[in-house]
């Protein structure tokens, strides 16, 4: 499953987020991974979900590459049952028009492999793909 946190920058998509995982964390039997553009969060997320701050990764550089990143993450534990990516459109070369197409991606991984997604937008939902309405969206 794929959900959605969509809003401004500084309406608490991000606080909502690091709350969910610090939640889910206790309730979950498998790995949690947050990742993010930097480290700022190292002290607010719970020690036991896995960060990944993106500005290590810099040759992530489109949605391909951060696709392909992804399966990376995945082939290397087995045990992972949600994610989290802060602010997609941070991240990379990432757009608005992109986003269909990589959560498209995100959804086929999930049925696959059964692991949640849970992304935050920074953007009006009104200037997004109509698309994007059929994902689950949180905080609206």
């Amino acid at each position: 499953m794929v959900k959605l946190l969509v809003g401004h920058k500084g309406s608490g998509k991000t606080k909502m987020m690091v709350d969910m995982a610090n939640k889910d964390v206790a309730d979950k039997d498998g790995s949690i991974i947050f990742i993010i553009k930097d480290d700022r969060l190292k002290h607010e997320l719970n020690y036991n979900i896995r960060m990944i701050v993106m500005d290590d990764y810099e040759y992530v550089s489109n949605i391909e590459r951060y696709t392909g990143f992804i399966y990376g993450i995945l082939s290397s534990n087995h045990d992972i049952e949600e994610i989290f990516i802060d602010s997609i459109l941070k991240h990379a070369d990432i757009t608005v028009d992109d986003l269909p197409a990589f959560l498209r991606e995100l959804s086929n991984i999930s049925e696959k492999s059964g692991i949640d997604f849970v992304v935050s937008l920074s953007a009006d939902l009104e200037e997004l793909d109509t698309s994007i309405r059929q994902y689950e969206i949180i905080n609206q």
